[in-house]
């Protein structure tokens, strides 16, 4: 579907509950800029051969951008750049990173992040679930090009004629790149900003002492100064919308809501497997344990950092946090 000028909405069907993510995809001299990938399984390459056919016209990419590292956005990075023999663009930080969890494997559990989440309150078998589930990122992102084009905070690409600003948010990723083109007041926003449901803000096993929730908050402020409230955004799950704004409001004041719940709820101490319930309104199941105790880690870490909390081990090496 084009959106504007020179840009093609894709809708690529995701295989897990989050089932679809957007893709953009960008006319430049020549061919198509690629805006996010979808994850690397045999049914995104299919869409992607349709692709290639239809909306791209049997033309060439010419270059593969991916806003950040998760699995739906770089997935097929790798494979699209050998394709068509361009280049891949990303930031700095989500690059390495994403070199490093493509890496991991289930032969290699890292012992640091069995202390993490033992830390969080898991139980054995909690913990073997993990080991069995250990370097799935892998398995759906495919091999990244061993050099990358490092996109910059504050650059401006120029496609076609057409300039897109790079505005680097945090929190949800390390250095996640929204594109903002001035001109026509339109943001590819990637996941910072989502129309209906919250990005997920967590704490992982290889930053423990991060505080990603602070990032996100400082990433509010920065794009309420960058956008103007009537952007129309383009974001990666959902529908296109206008009020950036407002939306960044509510986002801020889902999380800061649970700041005030889990203070309320911390009168006596807890581990963080312990405060799902003040944060989620679904039940954690095996399926999305890690995912809720890193978000409920980057709550806890955020107000451990403002004073409100304190952090103690007890004998086992297991993190209880109490109010001050």
């Amino acid at each position: 579907m084009a959106m504007a000028d020179g840009i093609t909405w894709l809708r690529m069907p995701l295989p897990m509950s989050l089932n679809h993510i957007n893709l953009w995809l960008l006319r430049d001299s020549g061919g198509w800029v690629i805006v996010d990938t979808g994850v690397d399984i045999p049914a995104s390459r299919d869409v992607w051969r349709s692709t290639f056919a239809t909306a791209m016209r049997n033309e060439p990419a010419t270059h593969v951008i991916a806003t950040h590292l998760h699995p739906d956005h770089a997935g097929c990075a790798g494979w699209l750049v050998r394709e068509f023999d361009v280049d891949l663009w990303m930031t700095r930080e989500e690059y390495m990173l994403c070199r490093v969890l493509a890496g991991d494997t289930r032969d290699n559990v890292p012992e640091e992040a069995i202390r993490f989440y033992r830390e969080a309150g898991f139980n054995d078998a909690q913990l073997a679930l993990y080991r069995k589930n250990f370097g799935l990122f892998g398995k759906v992102v495919g091999e990244l090009p061993k050099s990358y084009r490092r996109m910059r905070d504050g650059e401006r690409l120029t496609f076609a004629g057409q300039v897109w600003e790079v505005v680097v948010g945090r929190g949800h990723s390390p250095e996640h790149a929204c594109l903002y083109d001035r001109d026509r007041n339109i943001l590819i926003s990637g996941d910072q900003i989502l129309p209906t449901i919250s990005p997920n803000v967590s704490v992982w096993p290889t930053e423990p002492l991060a505080d990603p929730l602070r990032e996100w908050f400082e990433s509010i402020d920065k794009l309420e100064k960058a956008l103007p409230e009537d952007v129309l955004v383009l974001p990666a799950h959902g529908k296109p919308f206008r009020g950036a704004h407002v939306r960044l409001e509510q986002l801020r004041k889902e999380h800061t809501d649970n700041l005030d719940k889990l203070l309320e709820r911390l009168r006596e101490p807890l581990r963080a497997v312990d405060v799902f319930d003040a944060l989620f309104n679904s039940s954690i199941n095996d399926g999305n344990r890690v995912m809720a105790t890193g978000e409920a880690l980057s709550h806890l870490t955020y107000l451990r950092n403002t004073g409100d909390l304190l952090a103690e081990k007890d004998p086992q090496g297991v993190t209880w946090f109490r109010r001050t």
